[in-house]
């Protein structure tokens, strides 16, 4: 029976531990290593006898990041191929990990089938993007083809930027979004800053205008 052999790099133990616990269900995949940082998934790499098959790796790591780990597998261990499972769902870490030699990308929210089935899909050579991550991606595409040449440009906004900017102009305070994302004020305050910036106005007022000629909010 075809047995496919994986590696968790993980630095959240639950996280890893959670993931295991789905993985170990199927009766293809075997977990025969696992590791809370970059450096040491190299290190396990240089000590044993067997590599697997597949790195599942999160971007966010200490030391060596999900990227640069990524880089430096394809250049010494190019058979192993790497999928990463991220929080981050912005449009840049998508290019920058199958530039540096990921086979999929994952947000951490993919169901159970989804990730099974990435698996097995880039085990036999293919290349996988999540279905959440596609659908953004056709829907910025599709803005870009029917959109007339004196439209606004489209501006990447990540899913957590339009959640807030969904809110913003529901007339909400940075602090009653903060209570209702479960985060920060101040982390709410910089990524309003950053939505004004990346739509290349002055102030929120004008970024709610731009947000509903541009379509972003109906």
């Amino acid at each position: 029976m075809l047995m496919i052999t994986i590696m968790l790099a993980e630095d959240h133990q639950v996280m890893r531990a959670g993931i295991r616990s789905l993985l170990e269900k199927e009766v293809d995949f075997q977990i025969i290593h696992e590791a809370s940082s970059g450096l040491e998934v190299l290190s396990i790499l240089k000590q044993k006898s067997k590599n697997p098959d597949i790195i599942l790796t999160d971007i966010n790591m200490a030391e060596i990041d999900g990227l640069a780990l990524t880089k430096i597998i394809k250049t010494e261990y190019p058979d192993i191929r790497i999928i990463i499972l991220s929080m981050f769902d912005s449009y840049k870490y998508v290019v920058d990990a199958f530039d540096c030699g990921a086979s999929a990308y994952l947000m951490k929210n993919v169901d159970k089938s989804e990730l099974v089935f990435s698996i097995r899909h880039v085990y036999f050579g293919n290349q996988f993007i999540c279905s959440e991550l596609g659908i953004q991606m056709l829907r910025k595409i599709k803005r870009q083809i029917t959109r007339h040449p004196e439209d606004l440009p489209i501006v990447d906004f990540s899913v957590r930027e339009l959640e807030i900017l969904n809110l913003i102009a529901d007339g909400l305070t940075n602090e009653e979004i903060a209570e209702q994302l479960f985060t920060s004020k101040r982390t709410v305050e910089g990524q309003r800053k950053n939505l004004i910036d990346k739509a290349g106005v002055t102030n929120t007022a004008a970024l709610i205008q731009y947000a509903f000629r541009s379509e972003i909010i109906k």
